[in-house]
């Protein structure tokens, strides 16, 4: 086991045990989707800022229609 690549190691457990396939496939799944949606929270949110020089102040884009969050200075809230 001190050389064998950790491919090789998963190809010989899933073939000795072929139920841990779907915990493997949902495992993926999840975190295949979590990157899916960090990478959506890091193109498309408004909060988010990638070209400081060409567009410093990105929420000014936004139209009335649009949905964003507005801070509270009222800290008993």
């Amino acid at each position: 086991m001190a050389g064998a690549s950790l491919g090789g190691r998963l190809y010989r457990q899933i073939k000795r045990h072929p139920g841990l396939i779907p915990m493997i496939g949902f495992i993926c799944l999840g975190m295949g989707s979590a990157g899916l949606y960090l990478l959506r929270l890091a193109l498309k949110s408004p909060d988010v800022c990638w070209d400081r020089k060409n567009n410093p102040e990105p929420w000014n884009r936004l139209s009335p229609n649009d949905q964003y969050k507005v801070p509270r200075d009222d800290p008993q809230l």
